[in-house]
């Protein structure tokens, strides 16, 4: 069975103050990783106040369908895609939805400082890049 990767970035249109904000992602966080652990789908978000990015990983027609369920979803306008292939073997596997704020991201990432969360700026090579990258960081601290 291939493997195929979706890359995508969106503006965020979740309504509200910070606080609102932070528990709809929790929420999305939550549904996503019960979604994608039942669909054996992988991948990590991304997310600051004003887009969202994220890579998924998993068999064709799930990562198809679950992309197209985030292009209907309300909390996202612009969705653009910038990746959606076939790759040789899953980078998240250990991830059904893992997760970096925009803290996170500027504390250890490199994609801040290269686009400054600019989505216009942001590649697909750069975007999985940088999220593999803070993931495996995640892992390692919480290992220790």
């Amino acid at each position: 069975m291939s493997v195929y990767r979706v890359v995508y970035y969106s503006s965020n249109l979740i309504p509200g103050d910070m606080e609102a904000i932070e528990g709809e992602v929790r929420r999305i966080l939550e549904t996503s990783r019960n979604n994608n652990t039942a669909a054996s789908v992988t991948g990590a978000l991304l997310f600051n106040n004003g887009c969202f990015a994220q890579v998924l990983e998993g068999d064709y027609e799930v990562v198809e369908k679950t992309f197209e369920r985030i292009q209907m979803d309300e909390r996202h306008a612009n969705v653009i895609p910038l990746q959606f292939e076939a790759v040789a073997a899953r980078n998240f596997t250990n991830w059904s939805m893992a997760y970096v704020g925009a803290a996170d991201a500027l504390r250890f990432g490199t994609l801040a400082g290269e686009s400054g969360f600019d989505p216009t700026r942001m590649d697909a090579e750069a975007i999985f890049r940088s999220l593999h990258g803070l993931v495996l960081n995640q892992e390692h601290r919480t290992a220790a």
